[in-house]
C-alpha cells in the first residue's frame, strides 16, 4: 500500500497545486483515497470473509486431527461420495486446471499450452474452481447432502 502512494505521488506530483494547502494534505488525501479503494477492492473480492482453503487442507490432513474423529474428515464433512458430488459441481475446465495444477504440477502457462487456452482463462477456471470447493466443502452446497 505504501509503495503503491508513493508511485502515485510520484505519478501526480504535477497536479498538486500549492496554493489549495499544503502537500502534507495532498499527499494525506492521496493515500486516503488509495486505502478506500483498495478496501472497496478487496472487499468485492470476498478477501476479508474468504476461508483459508490450504489450511483446513492441512488441518484435515493432520494426523492430530484425526483423533479428533470423523466429522473433521472429508468423509465426516461430504459423507459418502461427497468428494465426487464436490468435484461433479465443477465445469469441465475448471475440473481439469485444477487436476492439471494440483495433482500434475503444471503452471498456469502450461495448463494454457495443455489446454489450448489463454493464461487468463486459466487463472479465471482455477480461482472460479477453489472458490466453488469452498463453498461446496465448508457451507454444505451438496445437492443431496
Amino acid at each position: 500500500m505504501v509503495q503503491d502512494v508513493f508511485l502515485l505521488i510520484h505519478r501526480a506530483c504535477q497536479s498538486f497545486d500549492s496554493s489549495k494547502g499544503p502537500v502534507r494534505f495532498w499527499v494525506l488525501q492521496m493515500a486516503y483515497r488509495r486505502a478506500i479503494s483498495r478496501r472497496r477492492y478487496l472487499t468485492s473480492r470476498h478477501f476479508y470473509t474468504r476461508l483459508d482453503l490450504d489450511g483446513a487442507a492441512s488441518e484435515l490432513a493432520d494426523p492430530r486431527t484425526k483423533a479428533l474423529g470423523f466429522e473433521n474428515s472429508i468423509e465426516g464433512r461430504l459423507g459418502n461420495g461427497g468428494l465426487e458430488r464436490v468435484f461433479e459441481a465443477l465445469s469441465e475446465s475448471q475440473r481439469q486446471t485444477l487436476r492439471l495444477h494440483f495433482f500434475e504440477g503444471y503452471t498456469f502457462d502450461e495448463i494454457a499450452a495443455e489446454l489450448g487456452q489463454s493464461k487468463g482463462n486459466i487463472r479465471h477456471h482455477y480461482f472460479r474452481g477453489l472458490n466453488r470447493l469452498r463453498e461446496q466443502i465448508f457451507h454444505g452446497k451438496l445437492q443431496g447432502h
